[in-house]
């Protein structure tokens, strides 16, 4: 059998934060239950119907332990269903009145919705039998697609002020992924794609900063002490990262490293050829080695663009303007930058040419790429969050689809896993990352700024806290309070409220989820000293500590052993 050109994976990264007893809408469990309905069931459809037609799609799908925990819940099944109905009595609703005011086209519509909804309870269950996890595990086991993990909560791990953090996101979620998928995991997508390299490290605030830096292990370290065999990274950060955030322009520290860095990276392109982002490279020195894939740009901007990428085609649905009541989408893009009020109605007869050509395209540029690059056993990798196909990008499903169909068909290219890459392949050299993100600028400023400095200083006193009393356990009642402690801990370090205040996407949601997380865990700590004192809780406080469990309850598993040192 003839040798392909090259390799190629799509990476989609699936994550929400914990949202379960924090409200509904518009900020709460209706966004768990969109992105299932929108994205997580659809592309669970296209997996399994490719697999069925012989098409094995060799994704490689992150889902972040916090998501997984929601999709597992036993609270979860009865909460979607609940929000499918509602959908379907809007789409019912819409349906009467587009007949009853004369809108033949928009009723068809309406119908179309009421039949994505209730394709979405059928999959669920009875093709999927209640449970999302198992069935994404069920196709890994087929050899269909590759799931990894990442940080438990998606806590901003270059920024935490403690190894024991980091250590504590990781093992969580090594033993999340065991026991939700039923194997061990073998790459991690970090979140925000933010990697530090190892080095004297100084807190970014006061009066942390004050402290003496301590030499912090790059990331790669941690991964390896626990069995994680690769991660994913920013093209710019093998390129050398020239793009300076807010966070390297205000602290010397960092701007410091970063030019060490950089003038390390110019001198080693000045004696060898530039590192390829066809292939993995092994990252720092850590043993075993650890390896990182690097996004494809080229690809990336064709799929993310929302101007002149695929969504901004006219003919695709609108993700924008939306129906009221019932909050459905009955309009298309029309063109870029249309003003909501003159947007058109979607045809949906339009979109298989629509798709068809965009995924002839794309699965060209793909085996293009391949083909020009003189790397040995090239592959490319393409990145995603996965919510942008089927919620940002209605069509987005089917394109993904097609395109895997196009490229399964080609002589020149072979689907596989990066998992499944690096057993074969394996890197032949390593590289010395600099520091930074998929963040504005390529570094740090969308999570640490001036507006949100205050949440990373509730982040540090509480690390500081858990230190001090994860040597004090000496009761099953200690014990069981400083578990609940580490959850709240690891629910308010989530990098999710950062963003959200950063781009006033739900700005006073995430600020009260900071507030009630730091509340919760300081007042838990409290209770930790109490039970140190007199031995026992009261009953009002026996009270809150079940309260808090009964409401954040992932990570049932959780050792306080995982809150170590290096």
């Amino acid at each position: 059998m003839t040798k392909p050109v090259g390799y190629f994976t799509f990476v989609l990264h699936s994550h929400l934060p914990y949202v379960q007893g924090h409200g509904g809408w518009p900020h709460g469990t209706d966004w768990l239950y969109e992105a299932a309905c929108e994205t997580y069931l659809p592309l669970l459809r296209v997996f399994r119907e490719l697999a069925d037609d012989g098409v094995d799609a060799k994704v490689t799908v992150g889902i972040s332990p916090i998501l997984a925990e929601q999709l597992a819940d036993p609270a979860f099944p009865a909460g979607l269903l609940e929000y499918i109905e509602i959908k379907l009595r809007a789409a019912r609703d819409n349906r009467a009145d587009f007949a009853r005011t004369g809108r033949p086209e928009m009723e068809a519509l309406a119908a179309a919705w009421e039949e994505t909804y209730n394709r979405a309870r059928d999959d669920f269950e009875n093709r999927w039998r209640g449970t999302i996890p198992a069935a994404f595990a069920a196709l890994e086991r087929a050899g269909a697609l590759e799931v990894m993990t990442c940080a438990a909560t998606h806590a901003y791990l270059p920024l935490v002020g403690r190894a024991e953090t980091i250590n504590l996101e990781l093992r969580a979620a090594a033993a999340t992924h065991r026991r939700l998928f039923g194997f061990p995991p073998r790459g991690v997508w970090l979140p925000e794609c933010a990697y530090r390299p190892g080095y004297d490290w100084r807190y970014p605030l006061a009066p942390w900063s004050q402290r003496e830096p301590v030499y912090r292990p790059g990331l790669e370290e941690h991964l390896a002490r626990i069995g994680l065999k690769y991660f994913i990274v920013d093209t710019h950060l093998l390129r050398g990262g020239k793009a300076l955030g807010v966070y390297a322009a205000r602290f010397d520290v960092l701007r410091r490293l970063y030019d060490r860095m950089l003038a390390q990276r110019e001198a080693e392109d000045s004696a060898a050829a530039p590192k390829s982002t066809f292939r993995p490279h092994y990252v720092g020195t850590a043993d075993p080695g650890v390896a990182c894939f690097v996004r494809d740009p080229e690809t990336g901007l064709v799929v993310w663009s929302g101007e002149s990428g695929y969504p901004g085609d006219g003919s695709y649905l609108d993700f924008h303007k939306k129906h009221w009541p019932g909050g459905l989408r009955y309009w298309r893009v029309t063109a870029p930058h249309t003003d909501l009020g003159a947007k058109e109605p979607y045809h949906p007869a339009k979109i298989p040419g629509r798709i068809a050509e965009n995924a002839d395209h794309f699965a060209a540029l793909v085996a293009n790429h391949l083909r020009e690059t003189a790397v040995p056993h090239p592959i490319l990798v393409a990145p995603f969050d996965a919510e942008l196909f089927g919620h940002w990008w209605h069509e987005g499903p089917a394109w993904m689809a097609a395109v895997l169909r196009r490229l399964a068909a080609s002589p020149d290219v072979e689907l596989m896993t990066c998992g499944e890459y690096l057993e074969v392949y394996p890197p032949d050299d390593a590289v010395a990352l600099p520091e930074g993100s998929w963040g504005e600028g390529g570094f740090h400023g969308i999570w640490l700024n001036p507006d949100t400095e205050w949440s990373w200083r509730l982040i540090y006193e509480i690390e500081d806290r858990l230190v001090a009393a994860a040597v004090q356990v000496r009761s099953p009642l200690a014990e069981r309070i400083l578990k609940q402690a580490l959850r709240e801990f690891m629910l308010l370090a989530a990098s999710d409220w950062q963003f959200l205040i950063s781009t006033w996407s739900a700005r006073d949601y995430a600020e009260g989820r900071l507030a009630y997380h730091y509340e919760a865990a300081s007042r838990l700590l409290d209770l930790f000293e109490i039970a140190g004192d007199r031995g026992a809780l009261d009953e009002a406080e026996v009270n809150y500590l079940a309260a808090l469990e009964a409401v954040d309850r992932p990570f049932a598993d959780l050792d306080p052993g995982w809150f170590a040192g290096p």
